[in-house]
Order: C-alpha cells, then sequence, then structure tokens
C-alpha cells in the first residue's frame, strides 16, 4: 500500500509527464506537487514507486515516466475528472450509418487522436421487406429493419414471378409477419405453407433465406476516424515502430472489434491501458471506451485510441459525451 505522500508525487509525476512528455525529475516534482520535501526525499520515495513496478527511468534519464502499472493506478484511484470542460455538442438525428460516421469524427475532432465506433449488430426483425422484378427470374429484396437500416438483396429464383406476385407476397409478410425476427417468419412459413399458392411459398422461402443471411451479418463495420492525428504525436512520430504498430491494429479490423466487443461488456467509460494485459496489445497504446444503447439496450460500442500519455481526465468526458449523444439519436430515429 502506498501512504499518501508517495501517492500524491505519483500522481504529479503522471499528470507532469502527460501534459509535458518529459522524464520527470526530482526538482520538477517537488514543484509540482507542492510538498516541501527534500531532493533526498523525493529521491527515495521514486526509488520506492520504480521497485513497486509504477515508474521506470528511460535509459539514462534522471527523470522518472510511468508504468502502465503506474497509469492505472492512477486512473482507478487519482483521477479526478472536471466535468462541463467540453463545451456542448450536438450529433442529428439520421440514418444509424450516418449516426455511426459522425460519431466516429466527432470523437476524434474532440480528441485530436482516433475515433472508433462499432456500428450495431444488425436486427434480425424486418419493419417492412418488398420484392422488385429486375429481370426474368431475378429480383431485388429490399428490408428495412426497425432502426431504419435498408438491406438490397439480388435473388435468383427457379420460377419467373410478374410484379403483381411480388406485391402480392410482399403484402402477405408486412401483414402477418412484421415485428417477428426472420428465423420465427422461416419457421411459419414452414407450418403454412399448405394455405399459400405453392409457387408465392417458394417464393416467400427464398426471400427469407436471403433475408435471413442480409439480417445475420455480425456488425456492419469498424468505422474509424483520425488514424492522421497519430502523425503529430511525439509519442509516435518518433518512433516509426510504434506509428506502424498503431496502424496495423487500424488495419486488423477483427481485432479492434474484439477489443471494443470486451469493451461493452462493461457499464460506463472504460480505460484500457496498452501492456497491463493482453486486451490492448501495444504497450504505447490506450483505450477509452463505452458502449452506447438503443432505447435501453446496449447494441454497439464506441472509443477514443490514443497514446498511453493522454489526458484521460479529458477523454472520459468526450467518450461519455458521445457515447450519450449516439444513444440519442440513434433511439430518436425509431
Amino acid at each position: 500500500m502506498l501512504d499518501d505522500r508517495s501517492k500524491l508525487l505519483l500522481k504529479a509525476l503522471v499528470e507532469r509527464y502527460i501534459a509535458d512528455g518529459q522524464p520527470v525529475g526530482s526538482r520538477t516534482l517537488s514543484r509540482a506537487s507542492g510538498l516541501e520535501l527534500s531532493p533526498a526525499t523525493i529521491r527515495n520515495v521514486m526509488s520506492d514507486l520504480e521497485d513497486l513496478g509504477l515508474i521506470v527511468s528511460p535509459h539514462t534519464s534522471a527523470g522518472r515516466i510511468p508504468t502502465a502499472r503506474g497509469y492505472r493506478l492512477f486512473v482507478d484511484t487519482m483521477l479526478t475528472v472536471q466535468h462541463g470542460q467540453i463545451a456542448p455538442q450536438t450529433l442529428a438525428f439520421d440514418q444509424p450509418q450516418k449516426v455511426i460516421s459522425n460519431a466516429a469524427n466527432l470523437l476524434s475532432s474532440l480528441s485530436q487522436f482516433v475515433g472508433v465506433v462499432l456500428a450495431p449488430r444488425r436486427s434480425s426483425v424486418f419493419r417492412h421487406i418488398e420484392f422488385l422484378r429486375l429481370s426474368e427470374r431475378r429480383m431485388l429484396v429490399i428490408i428495412v429493419s426497425p432502426e431504419g437500416d435498408v438491406q438490397n438483396r439480388v435473388i435468383f429464383t427457379e420460377l419467373d414471378y410478374s410484379q403483381s406476385q411480388l406485391v402480392e407476397a410482399a403484402n402477405y409478410l408486412n401483414t402477418h409477419y412484421v415485428g417477428l425476427a426472420i428465423e420465427q417468419v422461416q419457421e411459419r412459413l414452414k407450418n403454412e405453407v399448405e394455405t399459400l399458392r405453392s409457387e408465392i411459398a417458394t417464393l416467400m422461402q427464398a426471400a427469407v433465406t436471403v433475408s435471413t443471411e442480409a439480417m445475420s451479418e455480425t456488425r456492419d463495420e469498424v468505422v474509424i476516424s483520425g488514424e492522421r492525428n497519430l502523425l503529430s504525436v511525439s509519442d509516435f512520430s518518433s518512433d516509426m515502430g510504434h506509428l506502424r504498430r498503431a496502424f496495423e491494429l487500424f488495419e486488423q479490423k477483427a481485432q479492434l472489434m474484439r477489443l471494443l466487443d470486451i469493451a461493452g461488456q462493461a457499464d460506463g467509460v472504460r480505460i484500457f491501458i496498452g501492456g497491463e494485459s493482453q486486451v490492448v496489445p501495444f504497450e504505447d497504446l490506450s483505450i477509452v471506451s463505452a458502449p452506447y444503447e438503443v432505447d435501453g439496450q446496449v447494441v454497439g460500442t464506441l472509443g477514443v485510441i490514443g497514446p498511453t500519455r493522454m489526458p484521460y481526465d479529458r477523454m472520459i468526458q468526450i467518450v461519455d459525451i458521445t457515447s450519450k449523444l449516439v444513444s440519442n439519436a440513434l433511439s430518436h430515429h425509431k
């Protein structure tokens, strides 16, 4: 356990390093902490903090910088967030894809790091379905989800259907099955096939099959904005290896999706610090994330990715505000 003096000095060291990006020496720490301690006393405390793995001396520098473990202790027990420092923001009600894109841009512009949003899972429930004849035995299936997402699929059928038959089939589905999951529609159609004309039943089965494929896609995408912001971050611009690893993460969207999925399993804002666990694979990166909702149900995750030396108090506010804006925009869109 750290005593109060050690905690205060660690807090001052982390805050000074985040602000300046330079290893913090005992003289600087004495001024930053406001404690009237001798340089020898401060050096002794810093030595103890180093033995605990909370700070480290880079290369031959006399100063110290926080480790991943030091950052974790700081954000968990010492960080104070001053709400109201971020100017009021808005996110217009729009198509869900547009809301997600705008949110990633907002996160990036406010943080000056990288904004990421894991798009919502597609709903398996349909609000409306239409068929449009394109040519012989070829038609377009248009599926609208309750959230307003529109999916289009071209299907090929063994029989050729007139447009009036397609309208009849769509009307039947829209009348009897709206609000049900596609899988439920598929099951009920099997039982009702005897009461429907065979050609219409065949058409519906084909449409429902392709709808299942469309609706069961796990995610639309991970929307990323502001990767170029990292070029102006000294922690990355001074080390091309760090920068390369960061950009590899953005290219490997499957890995990024797993990170955000893990982040979305908790309530509120979470901070993942690189190097402290396998969650963030690169020790020079941190992620501040939060889930967002539609009508009270968590459907996705968003966050900011930046260097471990980031102003965590500001990032927490940015992510928290944006998650609320996205939740409101998507809920009102319905």
